[in-house]
């Protein structure tokens, strides 16, 4: 308090400019203060700024006006202004013999500078010299600068002073040495690591000071190794009695409560030296007991001591009567009216149930109250809590708690974190199947694009393993059911791409299985769900693979299938995407309906996707191949080592002789000749100046160097900037701001009718006050009371990871879609250049569709060949349309649609 008074009176004497700043110092502060606009308090510093320039480049500048220039300098640095010009000069008073100097010149050189500074080196040996002072304010300057300023470089160079400062006479001194290796141990704690005895030594300190600053240093070293500090155990509880006694003096009392920083800081070194060591706790058990017994609970102080103390007895070797005390003294958290006091009530609960669960089961009704509290942050930390307490009693409770949390808040990072808690607890403890399937929907439709890719392919293979028994019935009802609750899913109005993902695979893989939806009425449903995001190239594939599955299980079942215009309007422009994946699977399907029926069935098989595929890793169908193929005169195969042996001789023999060697050739090829430019095209006179220049230096670098080109430091005169493949994005990546907006207004409103309805919790010194049924029964749910044990039995058990215990494998998912390919780096000549008209190949087949069958029959669309199986009558672009779209589309960089279709399954099927 003494020393409050004393800043206090010197704050006021130095607003009248007795402590020496001038006056006008003082009219600069004031006029800056009185400032009322930003714009008119960057003129005000600038001009200061410009006037400092001057002044301080004087010659014989008086200390004391440097002093208060430097002080001015550190003011214009607060305001957010650069002042490095003044720098060197806070570095050389640092120098000077004057303590007021001196100190000025550290403080501005600690607020100035930096660790990895420049002029760090100018000031290693000044702080040398003054830790070696007689005067102790010096000392106690230079350490406070170390702290600041010394990295990891420089800390050799004052170490030693530093350690002999831990025995200097003044406590003032000693704690500042004491901070000073504390923060070389955060910097770089190899340096420090043979000074643990000497920190031990001091924990013993005579001045209180020097020991509390010796605990924040442990803490440190301990959270790094508990092992070599084990030891500490007796002498840190010796400590922690002395403070609970009282017997520190009374200026480091708060609020009548004895050191209670002290206090908190030895009981969290004491809860890591306890954690799983039963001798060690056992001598914390009485120091503990004192401590719950004459902390105060009335001030905020008095019950920050008692919630770390119940963080201690829940972190070391558990003690029946402590846990007992401890879940008493959480209750009364619970049950104040104080929401801070809430908050630490359900974090020490946390703690509690992880040790005795059954504690739980006192706390319903005040941890719905907790539950239910507007305070979103308090409704957090209880949500914490029912996580830690779930258990397949009340998982169904737990889980529609979060789900209904998600709904209702905005902040992504904290719907992704609880969204991932909602799937972990459904996979762990799902009741049922159907209750797993639902429970996702209701994620993916909420959390969106947040809930990571692994979670759709666990929840595929969920629906296509079945309920995990050799039960046909269920599983056929499951997948059912998944493709009932989809279909009315596909009306919501929009929808996550990772979920119209899952819904596309599902509908593809099962959507006629059961006969109750017809082949076209799924296509068209499917042709709906990419209209939903025209730009999605990763669901456009799984929308394709899809339609390919649904027409290929009808043609295997001796079916035909009606396209409907939207999907030949979709597939007929999937021919020229810039996406190379889509353009391979639309070719795949083309391909594929041109199959017999037994080789489709053979090839996608109904309700096949979990099965086991054994991979030849030897490739012996390919042995007969292999022995025609050196039959005829072949060279064998030769391994990676043998290989490179071979091009090194194949080097060594093209050094030698060129043309003895028939393998690969490493000699540069002959220096190109230059073409003389056509005269119908082009004249000498049309190239400028700088491109007959930029001709020469190509010509001199080839000369030199026949393998490779030397163009650095040319300047490229004319095109366009060439393709980097480093710059090249997605084509369309998945929007992850496109959340869902799902409609809950009902469950807001039931939501808010059962807060208002519900009485607020009350202590139980009010007998009268009375529960309501619904409260009671959301409770006993919550807390598996025998009212939430009601539940049906679970049809199958998940395992840790989401999946039945079926058949390990996985489904196979679409690959990713390949990047589009680079543009052509084309050269733009000057406008004075004639331009040469493109033709392309393909419009000069235009007139060969009515000639050539053969090749009408491979250029003709999708929608043409089913038409001449007589199976759909639909409209399509004609053939002429179709190749002058392809004409475009090569001018762009994409491959065209026309031409023949590759026969992917040619040399399968013979």
């Amino acid at each position: 308090m003494e020393q409050l008074k004393t800043i206090g009176r010197e704050l006021a004497m130095g607003s009248q400019g007795v402590w020496g700043s001038s006056k006008e110092f003082l009219e600069l502060v004031k006029t800056i203060g009185e400032a009322k606009s930003k714009a008119e308090e960057e003129r005000i510093v600038l001009a200061e700024i410009e006037s400092l320039k001057r002044r301080i480049q004087e010659p014989d500048v008086p200390r004391k006006k440097m002093k208060e220039y430097i002080m001015r300098l550190v003011y214009v640095e607060m305001l957010g202004h650069d002042a490095s010009f003044g720098y060197i000069h806070a570095v050389k008073m640092t120098h000077d013999d004057n303590l007021l100097l001196k100190r000025s010149g550290y403080l501005a050189v600690t607020l100035f500078l930096n660790e990895d500074h420049d002029l760090i080196i100018l000031i290693i040996n000044t702080i040398q010299k003054d830790l070696k002072s007689d005067n102790y304010l010096v000392c106690c300057a230079a350490l406070t600068a170390v702290c600041r300023l010394i990295n990891e470089e420089t800390i050799p160079a004052v170490l030693p002073q530093i350690v002999e400062l831990l025995n200097h006479q003044k406590e003032l001194v000693r704690k500042k040495a004491v901070m000073a290796l504390h923060r070389f141990f955060q910097r770089s704690p190899s340096t420090v690591s043979h000074l643990f005895p000497a920190f031990q030594e001091r924990l013993c300190d005579r001045d209180p000071s020097v020991m509390s600053a010796v605990l924040c240093a442990l803490y440190d070293m301990i959270l790094v190794n508990v092992k070599p500090f084990k030891h500490l155990v007796a002498s840190l509880v010796s400590i922690l009695k002395q403070a609970v006694e009282h017997r520190l003096p009374k200026s480091y009392d708060y609020h009548r409560t004895p050191a209670p920083f002290v206090q908190i800081k030895l009981l969290k070194i004491l809860a890591l030296l306890g954690t799983g060591d039963k001798a060690a706790s056992e001598n914390m058990f009485n120091v503990l007991g004192d401590i719950l017994k004459r902390s105060d609970s009335t001030s905020n102080i008095g019950n920050a001591i008692l919630y770390e103390c119940v963080r201690t007895l829940t972190s070391i070797y558990t003690n029946p009567r402590l846990l007992q005390n401890a879940a008493e003294i959480t209750a009364k958290f619970l049950k104040s009216d104080n929401h801070n006091l809430k908050y630490m009530g359900i974090d020490a609960l946390g703690r509690l149930i992880k040790i005795t669960p059954e504690c739980a089961e006192n706390h319903q009704l005040a941890v719905i109250d907790c539950l239910e509290d507007p305070d979103d942050t308090l409704k957090r930390k209880t949500l914490d809590l029912l996580y830690k307490m779930t258990k397949a009693n009340n998982v169904e409770v737990i889980v529609e708690r979060m789900v209904e949390y998600i709904r209702n808040i905005s902040d992504n990072h904290y719907k992704t974190e609880i969204s991932s808690r909602v799937i972990e607890l459904a996979e762990r403890y799902a009741p049922s199947n159907q209750w797993f399937i639902q429970t996702m929907n209701q994620v993916f439709e909420i959390a969106g694009d947040l809930v990571p890719q692994k979670v759709a392919h666990d929840l595929m293979r969920l629906i296509a393993e079945g309920a995990g028994e050799e039960d046909e019935d269920a599983d056929s009802h499951l997948r059912s059911s998944a493709v009932q609750a989809y279909l009315q899913i596909l009306k919501e109005p929009k929808l996550p791409s990772i979920l119209l993902q899952v819904i596309s695979w599902v509908l593809g893989e099962y959507g006629i299985a059961d006969g109750s939806h017809s082949a076209e009425f799924i296509i068209g449903k499917l042709c709906d769900i990419v209209a939903t995001r025209p730009g999605d190239d990763k669901l456009k594939g799984y929308v394709v693979s899809a339609i390919t599955k649904i027409c290929a299980f009808e043609k295997a079942a001796g079916q035909t299938v009606d396209l409907i215009p939207e999907c030949v309007s979709f597939i007929e422009e999937l021919y020229a995407s810039h996406s190379t994946d889509l353009q391979q699977r639309i070719y795949e399907f083309h391909a594929v309906l041109k199959l017999d029926r037994d080789t489709i069935a053979s090839i996608l098989p109904m309700d096949a996707s979990c099965e086991d595929i054994e991979v030849d890793k030897d490739l012996s169908f390919l042995n007969s191949f292999v022995e025609s193929a050196l039959a005829n005169g072949s060279r064998p195969y030769l391994s990676d080592n043998e290989r490179r042996g071979m091009g090194a001789m194949t080097t060594l023999a093209s050094n030698n002789d060129a043309g003895t060697s028939s393998l690969l050739r490493f000699q540069p090829y002959e220096k190109p000749s230059i073409p003389e430019p056509a005269a119908a095209l082009v004249t000498a006179s049309h190239y400028s100046q700088d491109a007959i220049d930029q001709h020469d230096i190509y010509s001199k670098s080839s000369s030199n160097d026949g393998t490779r080109l030397k163009l650095e430091g040319v300047q490229k005169k004319w095109g366009r900037p060439t393709y980097t493949p480093e710059a090249q994005v997605p084509k369309n990546p998945i929007n992850i701001s496109d959340s869902v907006k799902v409609s809950s207004s009902a469950a807001g409103k039931e939501a808010s009718s059962r807060n208002s309805s519900a009485p607020p919790y009350t202590e139980r010194k009010q007998p009268s006050q009375e529960i309501s049924a619904e409260k009671k029964k959301l409770a006993a749910s919550l807390f598996g009371s025998k009212a939430g044990e009601t539940k049906a039995k679970p049809a199958a058990k998940l395992q840790q990871n989401g999946t039945s215990k079926k058949a390990p494998a996985k489904p196979t998912s679409p690959p990713a879609p390949a990047p589009a390919p680079p543009p052509a780096d084309l050269l733009d000549l000057s406008d004075s250049l004639p331009q040469i008209p493109s033709v392309d190949p393909v419009d000069q087949l235009a007139d060969l569709i009515s000639v050539d069958s053969s090749a009408a029959t491979s250029t003709t669309s999708l929608v043409e060949q089913v038409l001449d199986a007589g199976k759909v009558a639909t409209k399509g672009p004609s053939p002429q349309a179709s190749l002058q779209k392809d004409s475009v589309s090569r001018q762009v960089g994409v491959t065209p649609s026309g031409g023949t279709n590759p026969d992917l399954f040619k040399d399968l099927f013979g």
